[in-house]
C-alpha cells in the first residue's frame, strides 16, 4: 500500500536509508543519520510541501520516495529531484517502481515540468528502471563523488512533465 508518510514512519525510513549509506553508492554519504535528524528532515520537508510517500507491507515501511526543488532558487520552482529507497529485504518486488508511478503523477498533478534522477553511474538496474519510466539520460558529471575508496561518476536523468498552466 502506497500512502503519505508521518512522523511514526520515520524509524523505518531511517532504518532503509541508513542501510543504504553503510553499503550501497546510492548517497554519496558517509555518516548514517540520527533518529533526530531524520525528523527534522521529515518536518522540513512536510513543510515544503514536498509529498512524502512510504510503501507498506504487513504494517512495515518497505520502500519510501520524495522530491525537492532541485536547486533553491526561484527559476528553479517547476524542476524537482527525486529519491527512492526500498528496504534490502523487499527488493524485486517492484516496490520503486510503484512508488515512482506515484510521486509521477503527484508530481503532474503539483504543475511539476521537470523530475530529475542523479544515479550513481554504475547503477545500472537503477538507470534502467529510470529508462522504463520514461526519463532520459541528460549527462554525466564523472569523478563527482568520493566513496569506498574510489572516484564515482553521477549521471542524470530527467523526465520531461506537462508542467504548470502558466
Amino acid at each position: 500500500m502506497i500512502r503519505f508518510m508521518t512522523e511514526q514512519d520515520v524509524a523505518g525510513v531511517l532504518d532503509i536509508y541508513n542501510d543504504v549509506i553503510l553499503t550501497s553508492k546510492a548517497v554519496y554519504r558517509y555518516e548514517i543519520q540520527t533518529l533526530e535528524e531524520k525528523i527534522q528532515w521529515f518536518q522540513d520537508q512536510q513543510a515544503a510541501g514536498n509529498p512524502l510517500l512510504v510503501f507498506e507491507e504487513d504494517g512495515i515501511v518497505a520502500g519510501f520516495a520524495t522530491y525537492g526543488q532541485f536547486r533553491p532558487y526561484p527559476g528553479y520552482k517547476y524542476t524537482m529531484e527525486h529519491s527512492v529507497y526500498v528496504h534490502k529485504e523487499h527488493y524485486q518486488k517492484g516496490i520503486a517502481t510503484k512508488l515512482m508511478h506515484e510521486l509521477i503523477r503527484i508530481a503532474e498533478e503539483r504543475g511539476v515540468k521537470t523530475l530529475v534522477a542523479g544515479i550513481d553511474g554504475e547503477n545500472s538496474v537503477s538507470i534502467k528502471a529510470h529508462e522504463k519510466l520514461g526519463f532520459e539520460y541528460a549527462g554525466t558529471i564523472k569523478q563527482a563523488g568520493y566513496k569506498f575508496g574510489e572516484w564515482l561518476d553521477l549521471v542524470f536523468y530527467q523526465l520531461q512533465l506537462k508542467g504548470p498552466q502558466l
